[in-house]
């Protein structure tokens, strides 16, 4: 029930609430739910009334609470919540890249790690598809590369990747340069990648 509560799955049995504080909402209901009668001692049932300052759930912490619990969301991608930041820092979005008409450009994107590939007969090259709320990016990591930074590209969920576009027979490519680990503020916890299959 617990679960259900968090994953917003019990939002429609508290109508009465903001949409930001169904959750929280939810989940207090159904502690009270639980809870049941309070004893012998307790006179008649104990009802348990949401209290006013129980906070409403941020955007971002309603993201987070969607991936712990059912590993996506349909309330935002965590990107969402840091593009106004990335895009202050030359970050662009999945569309932005592959809009780019000019395919040597330096570009910096960012986004979930969704697949890693090293295929054995890539020479040691390494393949990564990230994800953000607009689409999805590919990124080539050159053997050198990978070496100079192989923990974090191997187990980081959020990555921001800059270096040069390269279009072949219609599929982009980001031909990856500078790597770095985001801290999206929310927790990926229950978000699961396809690494190395």
């Amino acid at each position: 029930m617990r679960s259900l509560a968090e994953s917003g799955a019990l939002d429609c049995f508290v109508p009465d609430e903001p949409n930001a504080r169904r959750r929280r909402a939810a989940l207090w209901r159904m502690l009270e739910a639980e809870r049941g009668d309070a004893g012998p001692l307790a006179p008649g049932r104990f009802t348990l009334e949401v209290p006013a300052p129980v906070a409403a759930m941020s955007a971002a912490e309603i993201t987070a609470a969607d991936y712990r619990m059912t590993g996506l969301s349909l309330n935002g991608h965590p990107l969402a919540h840091l593009r106004a930041l990335l895009r202050e820092n030359g970050v662009l979005s999945a569309r932005e890249v592959l809009a780019l008409p000019d395919a040597t450009r330096e570009v910096g994107t960012a986004g979930l790690v969704i697949c890693r590939q090293r295929p054995g007969t890539a020479k040691g090259f390494v393949f990564l598809t990230l994800e953000d709320e607009t689409g999805l990016v590919n990124v080539v990591v050159t053997p050198k590369r990978f070496e100079r930074q192989a923990l974090m590209i191997s187990r980081a969920p959020l990555i921001l990747v800059r270096g040069t576009l390269q279009v072949e027979q219609g599929v982009v490519n980001l031909r990856g340069e500078t790597f770095r680990e985001l801290k999206p503020g929310v927790s990926l916890e229950g978000w699961r990648g396809h690494d190395f299959h």
